[in-house]
Formats: C-alpha cells, structure tokens, sequence
C-alpha cells in the first residue's frame, strides 16, 4: 500500500486493470470498486482571483469529478483553480504507515511546488478531502525540526483551506440553484470534526444554499475508513461502515453525501444508495450558465 497508493503514476494502470476485471470479480471484491463518475470539463475562464487546488493522490484516480466540481463552482464565484506541477501524496499514507521519513519528504516536495503560487498571489490552498487538509496543517510539527523548512511548513498550513470551510468564509450570492433539490443525509467525516474541528460546517453551509440535509444519530462516530484502517481492522471497519449507514437511514434520503474521499468510497461500498462528496452534489445543483 505504501508503495502504491500515494504515486498516482503506480495506482492508475492498477486501478484501470482492476476496473476493466471487475465484472468477473467475486461478489466480495466488486462490492469494493469504487463508482466512478464522469469529470466532465473544468472551466477554462481565468480570474484575476486564484486558489491553488490539491489534487492530491487517490482521489486524483479514483474521483477526478470531486476537484472538477470544485473547479465549476468555484468559477462561479470568479475563482480560478491552479494546478501546480510538482505535488503529490499529502503524506498521510506514509505518517499512518509510521513511516515519517517518507511523509517529511513528501511535505518538502509539496511545499516547494506550493510556494511560489502563493508568492504570486494565490489565496489559498484548498483541499476537498479533510484527511488531506489536516494532514498539510500538520507539516510545521513533522517538520519543526527541519531549519530550512520549518518556517515554510507553517505559511502552508496557514494557507490551506478545506472547500467546505473557504466557502462558508465566502459570498456565495453567485451560486444560483435550481428549484429541486435533492435531500442528502451527512456523514462528517472524523478528519473534518475532531481534527479540523469543523463540526457542522458544511451541514450548515449546505442548508444556507437551500438544501435539506440530515444528519445521523452518534454523527461524532466513525464511519470506518479511517485511513488505513479499513485494510489493517476489515471486520471492525465493516461493522462500523454499517452502524454509520444505519443511522443514516440511507434509504430515506436522495443521496448520502461527506467530504472526504476515504469516508465516500467506503460507505459507498455498503449500500446502493449514491455516495458522493457534497461539491458534487453542489455542482450538480447549480442553475445552467
């Protein structure tokens, strides 16, 4: 895992060999495929306002609509998204797998691919996986020690932003939505309420744009995923993945929506109702141009 999963260079032709065998797969195994859904175009338009976005390693693969939707709304708001040459992995795969010496070097990387946007005037770092954004406010403490980028780590964590909380900071008068909109059950996912302490954020948010959102009962709980967790405890990870969809009720609702990719792709694999990150569904809802 540690050698495949943050190089989105070694994941994708596994990935698209697993995608292309998956109907021949064990009921088991096909059940754990992500759904994959259609990017669609990312805006062209240039803005005299920028954000850096993370595209990070996974989710790069696997869910190239979420950043694609972040980039359509966030165009609506006349917010250019920059992809910077040169980033990769967040790191966390590597700090979870106690292999710190990796994650540190990774962190430079990102820092030094991340910089000079900022320098030119980029307004922040957004990330739309919470793992992802508590993982880059964490690189001033793996790297405190480090002379050279101490001080550096701490501008970059400074400037990341999960979408969910740089839209609650934004006006978002821009975003016009349609008139029917879908009734989406919430699950907040650890990273955002216990690490982020962004608890209530995006449910808040959500319901300012006009949707009807539910949340579960024990909402604090996790959901399984957890990292590396799913892998490493599969029989703990699976009953917790079915107590968070229980209390869900995900049968009473449109979709389950969570801004995380490690929590979607998880829940997603215990029931047939839709699970996407809440940009997604956002996107979706907007009024045609």
């Amino acid at each position: 895992m540690r050698a495949l999963l943050p190089y989105p260079s070694r994941f994708r032709p596994i990935f698209r060999l697993g995608m292309l065998f998956r109907p021949l797969m064990p009921a088991v195994l096909r059940q754990k495929m992500p759904v994959v859904h259609a990017a669609g175009e990312r805006p062209a338009r240039s803005h005299a306002r920028q954000v850096i976005l993370f595209e990070g390693c996974v989710q790069s693969v696997v869910a190239q609509s979420i950043n694609a939707a972040t980039s359509r709304v966030l165009d609506r708001l006349g917010i250019a998204c920059i992809r910077v040459q040169g980033e990769g992995c967040c790191g966390a795969v590597s700090n979870h797998m106690s292999d710190t010496a990796t994650g540190a070097a990774i962190a430079r990387r990102n820092i030094d691919s991340w910089l000079p946007s900022l320098d030119t005037g980029a307004e922040a770092i957004i990330t739309t996986a919470t793992a992802c954004g508590l993982e880059i406010r964490e690189y001033p403490e793996l790297l405190q020690a480090d002379p050279t980028y101490a001080a550096k780590a701490g501008r970059v964590a400074n400037a990341v932003m999960d979408i969910g909380e740089f839209l609650s900071e934004a006006d978002t008068s821009g975003l016009k939505m349609r008139s029917n909109l879908p009734h989406i059950g919430f699950h907040a996912p650890c990273t955002l309420q216990h690490g982020l302490k962004r608890g209530g954020m995006v449910e808040a948010l959500l319901q300012r744009l006009g949707f009807s959102v539910k949340t579960p009962i024990d909402a604090h709980l996790c959901c399984g995923s957890a990292g590396t967790y799913s892998v490493l405890q599969p029989e703990i990870s699976t009953r917790l993945r079915d107590n968070k969809l229980e209390k869900l009720d995900a049968g009473s609702v449109d979709v389950i929506a969570t801004a995380n990719i490690g929590c979607m792709l998880h829940l997603q694999s215990g029931t047939a109702t839709e699970v996407r990150h809440w940009i997604e569904i956002l996107d979706a809802s907007l009024e045609p141009h």
